[in-house]
C-alpha cells in the first residue's frame, strides 16, 4: 500500500476481513512514521521513503512480486509509472485518482490542457494500446471516480425496469449507451452533499475536510471538466476543446473550486455544488457515446456536482479570498465527527419519470458501526476499491482497464454491505424549477437539461 493516509487507514483493516490475509502480507509505503498508530495496531510493517520520480523503481521493485498487489492511494506518485513498474514485476496494481509527478497540476507553463484529466486519462489510454491483457491495473477505482460508474449501470437497468422496458443487461459500451439514449437520458451529475460535521469547527487559517485537503485542493485547481453532450446548443464563452483523443469532454478556463452548478439529491434538495474535474466525467461520456457514419448521435453531459461538508465551504471560500493559496493548516475529521451523513449517487436527468437519483446514504453512526478507522466519506471510496480488487482478482489478466470496463455487478456486490442505504428515488426536480426573477441570468427555458441552466452565474 503506497500512501497511508485517511483512506488509506479506512481500507487496511477490510483488506485483512475480505481478502483473507494476515497483517505480514500487507506492506506499507509512506513518507514518515505512522503518526496514526493505526500499522502498529494492526500489526502491519510500515517503510518510511519517499517515492518520486527517480527512485520509485527501486524502492517498490522489490516489494512486488508476481501475483502481489499494488494499491496506490498515494498523492503526487505517477500512476501510469507504477502502472509500468507492476507490469514488469507481474503485480496487480489499483488506484482511486490518476495521478501525475508533482508539479503538473500548477505549472503556469503548461497549457491548461496538459493539466487536466483528460489529458492523463489519453495517456493511459495510449499506453494500453497494444496492452490489452498482462496483470490487472485499474486506474481512478474508489467511490467517485471509480463506484459511480457502476452506480449509472445500474441506474440505467433500474429505470428500464421501471419503465417495464425489457432489456438484457448491456454486453458492450454501445448497448449501454444505446440504453441511456432509449431512457431520454441527457445529463448525468455526480451529485454528493456531504452534511458531516465535526465537534470542533473551522478556525481562521485552517482547511478542514473529510478527506485528503492535498487531494482535494490539487484537483479543484485544475480546469473544471465535464462530458460534453449532444444536446448542448449553448457553448460557453470560457470552453475549449482539447482538440485530441476521444473528444468527449472539454474543459472551462476556470478552476473547478471556482466553478458552481446546480444539482438536486433527495435528502438535501436543490443545492450549488462544485463543477471538480474528475476522471468519472469523462469516461462514462466516452462509454456513453454512439457514432453512427463515424459521427457522435448520442452523448450526455456529465459532470461532478460536489458540495463537501460545510467546514470545507468555509475552507474553500478562504482559500479563494487568499488568491487560491492554501492554509498551513489541515485538518482531516474523523473520531470527532458528531453527526451527519455522505449522500453520494449519480443523478439522471431527461427520463419521462423526472430526475432519478440513485446512490449511497451512508451516516457517520452506520460507518462506524460497519468498519473501523472510518468517517462516511472514507467508507465508500473503501468499497469501491474493494469491489475493484475483487474484479481484478477474478480477471487477473485484463490488462489496465479503467472502472466502466468493469462488470458493475461484481463490484456492487462487494461494495454494498459498506454503503448504508443503497436507495433510487425519482424527484421532479430540473435547474429551472423556483429560479427567482430577481436574477437576469441566461436561460433557455425550453430545455431544462441544457448547461447554461445548470451553471450558476
Amino acid at each position: 500500500m503506497l500512501g497511508f493516509g485517511l483512506v488509506g487507514q479506512a481500507t487496511a483493516p477490510l483488506l485483512l476481513r475480505h481478502f483473507d490475509i494476515g497483517p505480514d502480507r500487507i506492506r506499507i509505503v509512506k513518507p514518515s512514521e505512522d503518526s496514526s498508530g493505526v500499522a502498529a495496531e494492526l500489526g502491519i510493517e510500515v517503510t518510511v521513503a519517499q517515492v518520486d520520480e527517480g527512485n520509485h523503481a527501486a524502492i517498490l521493485g522489490p516489494l512486488l512480486e508476481k501475483g502481489d498487489f499494488l494499491l496506490n492511494l498515494s498523492v503526487n506518485v505517477s500512476s501510469l509509472a507504477l502502472i509500468r513498474l507492476c507490469r514488469e514485476r507481474g503485480a496487480f496494481y489499483l488506484d482511486t485518482c490518476n495521478e501525475p509527478w508533482p508539479g503538473r497540476y500548477d505549472d503556469p507553463a503548461l497549457p491548461l490542457s496538459r493539466r487536466s484529466n483528460y489529458s492523463l486519462r489519453e495517456e493511459v489510454l495510449a499506453f494500453r494500446l497494444d496492452k490489452r491483457n498482462g496483470p490487472t491495473a485499474i486506474i481512478t477505482q474508489g467511490a467517485n471516480p471509480g463506484l459511480a460508474s457502476s452506480l449509472v449501470k445500474q441506474a440505467l437497468l433500474n429505470m428500464a425496469a421501471d419503465l417495464q422496458l425489457e432489456t438484457d443487461v448491456p454486453g458492450s459500451y454501445e448497448g449501454w449507451a444505446e440504453l441511456a439514449r432509449k431512457l431520454g437520458i441527457k445529463v448525468i451529475h455526480i451529485a454528493e452533499r456531504d452534511t458531516q460535521a465535526a465537534r470542533r469547527r473551522k478556525t481562521p487559517g485552517e482547511f478542514v475536510n473529510t478527506w485528503s485537503v492535498e487531494g482535494f485542493v490539487d484537483e479543484g485547481l485544475q480546469p473544471a471538466e465535464l462530458g460534453w453532450g449532444v444536446h448542448e446548443r449553448h457553448w460557453p464563452a470560457d470552453a475549449v476543446r482539447h482538440g485530441f483523443g476521444s473528444d468527449a469532454a472539454i474543459y472551462l478556463k476556470r478552476p473547478g473550486l471556482g466553478t458552481r452548478v446546480r444539482s438536486w439529491t433527495p435528502l438535501e434538495g436543490p443545492y450549488h455544488g462544485f463543477l471538480v474535474t474528475h476522471a468519472e466525467s469523462i469516461s462514462i461520456a466516452d462509454h456513453l457515446t454512439l457514432r453512427e457514419d463515424g459521427e457522435v448521435i448520442y452523448r450526455p453531459t456529465v459532470h461532478y456536482a460536489y458540495h463537501p461538508c460545510d467546514d470545507a465551504v468555509l475552507s474553500l471560500h478562504e482559500v479563494a479570498g487568499k488568491n487560491w493559496q492554501l492554509q498551513k493548516k489541515h485538518r482531516i475529521i474523523r473520531e470527532e465527527i458528531v453527526g451527519g451523513t455522505d449522500e453520494l449517487g449519480v443523478l439522471l436527468m431527461g427520463g419521462d419519470k423526472g430526475v432519478y437519483w440513485y446512490g449511497s446514504r451512508l451516516t457517520i453512526g452506520q460507518a462506524r458501526k460497519l468498519a473501523p478507522y472510518n468517517n462516511a466519506t472514507s467508507l465508500q471510496v473503501v468499497a469501491g476499491i474493494l469491489g475493484g480488487m475483487a474484479w481484478a482478482l477474478r480477471n487477473p489478466d485484463a490488462g489496465v482497464v479503467e472502472p466502466d470496463d468493469l462488470d458493475h455487478r461484481v463490484v456492487l456486490e462487494v461494495a454494498l454491505p459498506y454503503l448504508g442505504d443503497l436507495v433510487g428515488v425519482y424527484g421532479a426536480w430540473t435547474p429551472l424549477k423556483d429560479r427567482s426573477p430577481l436574477f437576469h441570468e441566461q436561460t433557455d427555458p425550453e430545455d431544462p437539461w441544457q448547461f447554461i441552466n445548470v451553471r450558476v452565474d
